[in-house]
């Protein structure tokens, strides 16, 4: 049986440890890093756990395409959420700002489709996938526009991917709550 779990919370919450932790006893992970560069505290973690545990990951940084690589792995990280959705942003929209809503839907909808499709893909594989993302309903409305918009975006695609994941966890002050 395949898992899918969404770990969210607010920044250097504990997430990434977490998700890390959850798979540190697995061979044939694929961490799919979305941001540009994965931070060097994080790949020592890796790194660690890997000798420690006698098991061997696949890391990837600054992926812009992560549909793609759910094929050859049994056990994946997606971290994270923010980051694709802030890659897809970019290239579908040049002035964020002024963005029309039906644009908006339609970024989201890729979004969802892209991260629903890569978890159907891991359920296919008979394989399990943690989800990394931010919390955004703990904060107000940011006056930057650009801001703005990316925390509705994320907003609603973490309520579409979390009521479709099997399991949720919050993660706060390096604490993780199951909420589902």
């Amino acid at each position: 049986m395949s898992t899918i779990t969404v770990v969210t919370g607010g920044a250097a919450s504990g997430k990434t440890r977490w998700a890390i932790n959850y798979f540190a006893t697995c061979d044939n992970v694929l961490y799919i890093h979305t941001g540009a560069k994965l931070s060097e505290d994080i790949k020592r973690r890796i790194e660690f756990n890997n000798t420690k545990n006698d098991v061997l990951w696949e890391i990837l940084d600054d992926v812009n395409d992560p549909c793609s690589l759910i094929k050859d792995h049994k056990f994946f990280i997606f971290d994270g959420l923010v980051s694709y959705t802030k890659k897809v942003l970019a290239a579908e929209c040049d002035d964020v700002a002024n963005m029309p809503y039906e644009q908006k839907k339609k970024i989201e909808a890729k979004i969802i489709a892209d991260v629903q499709g890569m978890m159907s893909d891991v359920e296919k594989l008979k394989g399990d996938m943690v989800i990394v993302t931010v919390e955004t309903g703990f904060s107000i409305t940011p006056d930057d526009p650009y801001q703005a918009v990316l925390r509705e975006i994320v907003g609603t695609v973490n309520q579409r991917i979390a009521n479709i994941a099997q399991e949720v966890y919050l993660s706060t002050s390096g604490i993780q709550f199951k909420i589902k």
